[in-house]
């Protein structure tokens, strides 16, 4: 949608939100303290070790270190980008998100209006092939076929599976009542027109798939064929609504009928998800006729913890594997899993859960080769390891891949699996392998320096801010952060904030993750002992800048006379630090 959304309008939902109510909403907590508890939604644990404060307005998680406002969790557990978080969260309150308007408000408004309209032509469409389905003369046929795949009305009901009528212009004649949604419904690739300026249906005679995005939006459809020529499978082409390479067929549906996603199988086909569905297997997603893209994997690495790729076990299916991992490298964090399932040949998910039943199916699963292995089967799978030429070529090979990785654990595993297959110490292998630049030491390697837990503090505790007086005059200081400690000084007196409303207003800066990091660092401060804590940090400052300033006059006096100002201010400098010396 266009515009931006205001920061004030941000700001003002994160005060109206309250965090421990929509976390409850979707994981029951239990009052502990001034705070509550829960297992962490987002790492398996048997001791809750997640917290929600109200005071701060944040959750933190001790034990895999997720932590954020309300609008982080919506965009953690329900798998949104931060504009449709924003959006979510705001209906959940009943407000209506606004938009900062550009140079041309009115193109924004036209964008807006279409948007809006493409979205309800595409959920009319996916009810024509729902209708047609159940209405059509072909409909006995196609319904046969469904039950022959082993689909129940309730599972086609549920993915609003529908008929493509095998006319030149069924769909055309129903929703193309003007040239306006004629050349719309050509433009959202439901409609084709030809050189002589004829018009047709894109999907005829097929079984139709509709695509939904993370919101339950219709932006696509995938279109089976039932007999005759032509290509098995038919997709949407990209819209300006549907760019395939972020959506996944069924995820829509996994969270719906998922309130915490333990874990996803990706597979290759719309048919896969629905026949795993209707067997119980509710966690299934498909990548749309293209390898999972990172920003897929990024989709579901939001929503769970383990993914699992699971490909027929042919060379096509070998190299979407492959490409999934090469994907899923920068995407690898600590807590994470991925593993990778092949099927027998000649299986897909679909014959074979029909033929083992759910449970034997979910054993394949969960004895699904994890991570490190199928990266070493896949490299070694052509290279002799055996042979000095060998190891060097899968040195060659291996290097920029683990390079690649984000989690220092997964890459650790990599270096001490690749130093034994090419029989070397890790410590060989370490000065030719570097870390990622993203990768950072973990928060408790942190030398909290007196910057750092002032910062800290303040971010922990905003009201710190109004409890001292601005000190402009500190932005002289030599010290590293001290500009960040002063706006962060500036923001806090202005006005009264939770911890979630002070990130908020750094969400998107270069500063955000370091000021993220320190609002869950644990300062093991008593409540009466915070204050003074920040106190006397902040008179530490002030004693540095006044040496730092005197030791300038100082200086500057060797070459020339001060002025008389200079000299007064080189004196109550003097005098400060005599006083302090009292003290």
């Amino acid at each position: 949608m266009a515009g931006l959304i205001p920061k004030s309008f941000i700001h003002d939902l994160i005060e109206r939100a309250d965090v421990v109510e929509l976390v409850d909403s979707r994981v029951p907590l239990k009052k502990a303290g001034r705070n509550y508890q829960a297992c962490c939604p987002f790492h398996n644990e048997k001791s809750p070790s997640f917290t929600v404060a109200p005071d701060k307005q944040f959750y933190h998680c001790f034990g895999c270190g997720e932590h954020g406002n309300a609008l982080d969790f919506l965009m953690k557990f329900d798998g949104l980008e931060f504009p449709e978080a924003v959006e979510e969260l705001a209906h959940m309150l009943g407000l209506e998100v606004p938009r900062e308007t550009s140079s041309n408000p009115a193109a924004d408004a036209r964008k807006r209006a279409q948007e809006s309209s493409d979205y309800e032509q595409m959920e009319l469409a996916a009810k024509f092939f729902a209708h047609q389905l159940r209405q059509h003369s072909n409909s006995t046929r196609v319904i046969e076929y469904l039950k022959g795949r082993g689909l129940s009305g309730e599972i086609v009901k549920q993915f609003q599976i529908g008929y493509a009528p095998d006319g030149w212009d069924s769909l055309l004649s129903s929703l193309g009542k003007d040239q306006r949604s004629k050349d719309q419904l050509v433009d959202l690739k439901l409609v084709n027109r030809n050189d002589q300026g004829r018009y047709y249906d894109f999907f005829r005679d097929r079984v139709m798939f509709p695509i939904r995005d993370r919101r339950g939006r219709v932006v696509g459809f995938g279109g089976r064929i039932l007999e005759g020529d032509g290509p098995k499978y038919l997709n949407s082409p990209e819209t300006r609504i549907f760019h395939k390479g972020r959506e996944l067929y069924g995820f829509y549906e996994a969270r719906q009928a998922n309130r915490e996603l333990q874990q996803v199988v990706i597979v290759e086909g719309y048919m896969d998800v629905v026949a795993l569905a209707q067997a119980g297997i509710s966690y299934a997603v498909a990548s749309l006729g293209t390898a999972t893209t990172t920003e897929q994997l990024q989709m579901l690495f939001r929503a769970t913890r383990k993914v699992v790729c699971c490909y027929d076990g042919d060379r096509a299916g070998r190299d979407a594997a492959w490409r999934a991992l090469e994907n899923a490298l920068p995407l690898l964090n600590d807590g994470i899993e991925l593993s990778f399932l092949f099927l027998p040949d000649g299986e897909d998910p679909d014959t074979l859960v029909r033929k083992e039943g759910a449970s034997a199916f979910t054993e394949r699963l969960n004895q699904a080769q994890s991570f490190t292995d199928y990266f070493f089967a896949h490299l070694t799978e052509t290279i002799d390891v055996q042979s000095d030429a060998g190891k060097s070529l899968l040195l060659k090979q291996a290097k920029p891949l683990i390079e690649r990785v984000a989690s220092e654990f997964y890459r650790d595993t990599l270096m001490e699996r690749l130093a034994r297959l090419l029989r070397r110490e890790t410590s060989q292998l370490a000065s030719q392998i570097k870390a990622p630049t993203a990768a950072k030491a973990p928060q408790d390697g942190l030398k909290m320096t007196p910057m750092r837990r002032a910062i800290g503090l303040l971010v922990q505790h905003p009201y710190l801010g109004q409890e001292i007086p601005l000190h402009h005059e500190l932005r002289g200081l030599k010290q590293p952060g001290i500009e960040l400690l002063l706006k962060l000084h500036e923001q806090t007196q202005a006005q009264a904030l939770t911890s979630a409303q002070l990130l908020e207003l750094w969400r998107g800066e270069p500063e955000e993750k370091a000021l993220r990091q320190l609002a869950r660092w644990q300062h093991h401060l008593e409540t009466d002992r915070v204050n003074q804590e920040f106190f006397d940090i902040f008179a530490y400052f002030i004693d540095q800048f006044v040496e730092q300033r005197a030791n300038e006059l100082l200086e500057k006096e060797r070459t020339a006379p001060l002025n008389r100002t200079e000299k007064q201010e080189y004196l109550t400098l003097l005098q400060y630090l005599k006083d302090r010396e009292k003290r």
